[in-house]
């Protein structure tokens, strides 16, 4: 099988079959601007559970979210994600007989993805009641040269008869939002947040306008048909229910196919002054080309990502597909512009409403870091555009000065309900900054940081000064949330005081880099000073990092190790996830992680701590941390392989690699788990082939799991496009293209200017 091709034999559907829902997720298409999820197009029969959604990456509505008790400072409203419109639903009749995949016969079916042509599908061979069959071929697209773009191509064809086909396509602008009460990854409620707007039938397209019920934002999708022959068609329009329907008609000869192409585009208000007159210009230039060019399009862009991100596994196919899959959706979820992120579930389902999370910088940045980093400068260029919100939300919060990100958003504003789990999360300042000290590591682009990257840097900084205060020496921080959700509201919690102490180590160093290349324009803009900077290195070389001589490990952070342990052993297994069966308190009286948190540090601020302290630490905390969230499997991997633990490397990025594909966190329905997708490439390039990018160029220590023949992956730096080959005896270095570079390996130094290899080493054997 072409292993960028993943295909779903479906051989029987029964109701409350859950493959419908995952598959829908699995399937879906995106582009990073619009997100399809792979619904039936003609429907599913009542009962049957769907999530049926169409959304744009960064298009939202205000909802309420009331607060029990109304204390100063509480967020009383969020922002949600909304599904903007159906324009996937299309009903097929034959001779008068509705197609379903739930009545006549299937004779054969499957769903596929072509992961290089950038398409999905359905094959259906199907024979009515009355005994008619049929061929269909559905694909879809979500276009990467034209954002705005959604094709279907609904291929038809007669197999035993001649007659009469009829198409019933829908545009619907009158949709709602998924919810479900009884699980906090998802909204509980789902409101009417689009209210219809205007109608308008041209040329025989259709454009539906509707308006957020109070983000003051609009949203128009239009719609056009074009068959492979002469056809009938009378569109009528539903005001009421602010929908279109086009009834399409011809006759088809025995053995004949025909094929409708349906054309969908999305505009909003945040990008486009006009969304109805945008909708219109962007819907004529779609059927200026035939559907051809754009599958042609789709190939070329597609070839140049895989190109840049190519990675291979020998020895395990299904490994590989998971791997290949996983990044795939990566380029689907990302957002290509500065008016969006990437949300926790991409495009591809309404889990955690399409907020966008520390995930972004902590995971999906490092991927994008090494194979698009101009996707990187897009994603922290969001984060430029919202420093107003963020300098808004420390003030609330009582600081003075500096910048204070929010946990979870959408436009800027903190949407978290439950502070101590989410607004308390100050890391995410540390987590920015860090994402943008990688890319300038990854790229050495200056003059990024000194228009945007530096401004972010100075104000996070800031904001470290103002909530930490010396004691006894030491720089100090205290209530806040690190990113283990299960230890809540602490003092010194070491992840995210190592993370203020690289934040601020950076702020002065990037002060004096932008001095010397005459760039200091963030700094006069904000008035920070060289007085100032030199205050940030002083609290940064006294941050006060927890650390047990007993255990010879650093805590959590100052209480962890008072807590009972929990016995995760005894706990039954339908009781995880642990945070939908136990109250917040109870879980925070314990020692039990939800996630990596000390070892997440470990592993990005590795120099912070000797070896034998990240040893202690990994060995501890693996004994109390459940993995319930998906953050956490692929960080435990890339540490085993750092610490020469390579069977448990393997293990951990295993369950890490097919999360989806094998729904194995059992939420796969409510979207993909983007972060974790960006995990698993690290469990591979950081893990396996120990990768780290410093000041003094980079550096490696490859390892191979003894279930694997070989892998290979291409990485960008700088200028420069580097292949990495690894097998049981070797691993080869090759420039693929630019200049030479300084690469360190077994902590060697090499010049690599055409190629090298050098013999593998066991990693237990050279941590030694």
């Amino acid at each position: 099988m072409n292993l960028k091709e993943l295909i779903y034999e479906i051989d029987k559907i029964s109701p409350g079959n859950r493959d419908l829902t995952v598959n829908e997720t699995v399937f879906h298409n995106a582009n990073g601007y619009i997100g399809v999820r792979s619904n039936f197009e003609e429907g599913y029969p009542e009962g049957y559970d769907t999530i049926r959604g169409s959304y744009i990456n960064g298009f939202y509505d205000i909802a309420e979210m009331s607060q029990a008790e109304k204390l100063y400072g509480l967020v009383e409203e969020k922002q949600t994600m909304l599904n903007v419109a159906d324009t996937q639903t299309i009903l097929l009749y034959v001779e008068g007989e509705i197609f379903s995949m739930f009545e006549g016969t299937v004779l054969s079916s499957k769903r596929w993805l072509d992961m290089e042509k950038g398409v999905s599908g359905r094959s259906i061979h199907w024979r009515s009641p009355s005994g008619k069959e049929i061929e269909i071929t559905i694909t879809r697209m979500t276009s990467f040269y034209q954002l705005s773009l959604f094709t279907i191509e609904y291929k038809v064809k007669a197999l035993n008869f001649k007659g009469q086909i009829r198409f019933e396509s829908y545009h619907n602008g009158k949709v709602d939002n998924y919810s479900n009460e009884n699980d906090p990854r998802v909204a509980k409620e789902s409101g009417q947040y689009l209210i219809p707007g205007q109608f308008k039938v041209e040329e025989g397209a259709s454009y539906l306008t509707s308006h957020t019920s109070k983000s003051g934002l609009s949203v128009c999708t239009g719609v056009a048909h074009r068959l492979s022959k002469e056809y009938e068609a009378v569109i009528t329009h539903n005001e009421e229910n602010h929908y279109v329907v086009s009834n399409i008609e011809m006759c088809l000869e025995q053995k004949e196919e025909i094929s409708l192409i349906k054309y969908t585009i999305f505009s909003d208000s945040i990008r486009h002054p006009s969304v109805e007159d945008h909708a219109m210009e962007e819907l004529e230039k779609a059927l200026s080309h035939p559907i051809s060019y754009y599958y042609e399009a789709q190939k070329e862009y597609l070839l140049e990502f895989w190109s840049n991100c190519m990675l291979f596994i020998e020895g395990d196919d299904d490994l590989n597909e998971a791997v290949n899959y996983n990044m795939y959706q990566l380029i689907q979820s990302v957002g290509k512009d500065e008016y969006c992120n990437i949300t926790a579930k991409g495009l591809s389902g309404e889990g955690y409403e399409g907020h966008y999370f520390w995930d972004t910088e902590m995971y999906i940045e490092p991927f994008f870091n090494l194979t698009e980093p101009d996707i990187t400068k897009n994603l922290i260029s969001f984060r430029y555009n919202t420093l107003k919100q963020a300098r808004e939300n420390a003030r609330l919060l009582g600081h003075t000065k500096g910048a204070l990100y929010p946990w979870r958003t959408i436009m800027g504003v903190e949407c978290s309900g439950y502070f101590p789990s989410g607004t308390a999360g100050y890391h995410i300042n540390g987590d920015i900054a860090y994402s943008i000290i990688s890319y300038y590591l990854a790229t050495k682009d200056l003059n990024f940081i000194a228009n945007k990257g530096a401004e972010i840097i100075f104000e996070t900084a800031r904001l470290w000064m103002d909530v930490g205060n010396y004691r006894d020496g030491t720089f100090r921080i205290n209530e806040v949330t690190g990113p283990d959700e299960y230890t809540c509201m602490v003092n010194n919690n070491y992840y995210t005081n190592v993370s203020a102490q690289y934040n601020l180590r950076w702020a002065f160093k990037f002060y004096n880099l932008l001095e010397a290349a005459g760039q200091l324009q963030a700094a006069a803009r904000i008035g920070i000073t060289e007085k100032e900077v030199n205050e940030f290195k002083l609290a940064a070389d006294a941050m006060y990092l927890p650390y047990d001589s007993e255990l010879g490990i650093n805590p959590q952070d100052d209480s962890f190790l008072d807590k009972k342990l929990w016995d995760l052993e005894n706990t039954p297994k339908e009781n995880f996830p642990l945070l939908l069966h136990y109250h917040p308190l109870h879980l925070y009286r314990h020692q039990v992680c939800k996630q990596a948190d000390t070892v997440l540090a470990h592993f990005i601020f590795e120099d912070a701590q000797s070896l034998e302290v990240i040893r202690n630490s990994f060995s501890y905390y693996e004994k109390v941390t459940t993995h319930d969230s998906s953050l956490s499997t692929c960080i435990f991997s890339i540490m085993a392989s750092k610490l020469g633990l390579e069977e448990k490397a393997y293990d951990y990025f295993g369950d890490s690699a097919k999360l989806d594909l094998f729904n194995t966190h059992k939420n796969t329905k409510d979207g993909i788990h983007t972060a974790n997708m960006g995990g698993n490439y690290m469990a591979i390039v950081y893990g396996f082939a120990g990768l780290r990018i410093k000041e003094s160029g980079l550096y490696f220590a490859p390892a191979i799991p003894k279930q694997w023949e070989g892998y290979k992956f291409q990485i960008r730096y700088e200028d420069s496009l580097i292949r990495v080959e690894v097998d049981s005896n070797k691993s080869a270095f090759t420039m693929v293209r630019g200049t030479k570079k300084t690469v360190h390996v077994y902590g060697e130094e090499y010049m690599l200017v055409d190629e090298f290899t050098v013999m593998c080493k066991h990693l237990a054997a050279y941590l030694v």
